[in-house]
């Protein structure tokens, strides 16, 4: 193991960049089928694993709405949220801040509250069994009208003391932020934290929609602001975190190597960049691969591991006091590493 495997290994880290759907591991897909009675278009294992050979977004994302179809009793969600939870504590994840998409299950039948109850009831237990703590973002489907949004906005209203903030996901191109310039402005009025996925396939224009219409306090992706340079110097001056999924962007053909990613150039520029695992299921990979990969194929320094780790308390919605203390404990955890 080389010092910066360990270095990595040994840090407390964050996960601000994962749809829970995502962590739909083909095993757990296949039992909640058979407990469910759901026909699955593939005979095993095997076969959905190989279907994971994705051309780009929308590719990736027919198979992850028909994964999600398997989803359907409170217990299902809470099941998915706790295997991702266990994860978590053995990569020594200890915040993790994580999408749920309701649409894709109220679309389908599935009352709003069994969602939530399950997913929410998990994180409830992971701060009080594995001392996890988190936060749960709501995403909006961008390629569903904004009509739609606004409904579910009207479903989650009784229940947004459960909820933390809210996202905007799914397929980019042709969805620009602007679309949702009025159900954000909403969902600010109501006090909600916003982020947003921009610049992942999308162009630069999109992440600059995100920050000056929907008022995002994140961006989610945000790696073709490189192609921008004035975008580049406003995401530095602002220290606009964001939530890079390395795994995901060469699997969904961002970038056509890991080796080719351009999270380094995100941190010369001094731009709060973040490592995260999106939907680890389907990339190969959750946030502490993401990290291990990036180590090893963008011969990242022992410093460079650290910036990375830190960015991610500093962009998350952690207590000030609780993120400078977690800070802090990186620090004393690389001084053992010289680092």
């Amino acid at each position: 193991m080389t010092q910066q495997e360990a270095l990595i290994r040994a840090l407390p880290k964050v996960e601000l960049h994962l749809h829970i759907e995502g962590t739909l591991e083909p095993e757990m897909m296949f039992e909640l089928a058979r407990r469910n009675g759901v026909k699955l278009p593939y005979d095993s294992v095997e076969a959905v694993r190989k279907a994971y050979d994705f051309s780009n977004l929308q590719s990736f994302l027919d198979l992850y709405y028909a994964g999600a179809g398997v989803l359907i009793t409170e217990q299902d969600f809470y099941d998915l949220t706790w295997a991702y939870l266990k994860r978590c504590q053995a990569d020594n994840v200890v915040h993790t801040e994580i999408f749920f998409d309701p649409q894709t299950h109220t679309e389908r039948g599935i009352a709003f509250e069994t969602v939530l109850a399950g997913i929410r009831r998990a994180l409830d237990d992971g701060r009080a069994q594995l001392r996890i703590s988190s936060r749960l973002i709501m995403s909006f489907l961008r390629h569903l009208s904004e009509e739609d949004g606004f409904r579910t906005l009207e479903m989650a209203r009784p229940h947004l003391d459960r909820i933390d903030g809210v996202g905007l996901d799914s397929s980019e191109v042709g969805h620009p932020p602007s679309k949702f310039a009025r159900l954000f402005a909403e969902c600010k009025a109501l006090g909600l934290p916003r982020v947003a996925h921009a610049g992942e396939e999308g162009p630069p224009e999109y992440v600059w929609e995100a920050l000056d219409l929907l008022d995002v306090c994140r961006i989610d992706h945000g790696v073709r602001a490189l192609e921008d340079g004035k975008l580049v110097e406003r995401l530095a001056e602002t220290r606009m975190p964001l939530t890079v999924c390395p795994f995901s962007n060469v699997k969904l053909r961002v970038f056509d190597k890991l080796s080719d990613h351009t999270l380094r150039v995100l941190l010369q520029k001094g731009l709060c960049a973040t490592v995260n695992s999106d939907d680890p299921a389907y990339f190969g990979g959750y946030v502490q691969d993401n990290y291990l990969g990036c180590a090893r194929e963008l011969g990242l320094s022992g410093g460079e591991i650290l910036q990375l780790v830190k960015n991610g308390f500093e962009a998350s919605w952690l207590e000030e006091g609780e993120r400078g203390w977690w800070m802090g404990e990186c620090d004393i955890i690389a001084e053992k590493f010289g680092v």
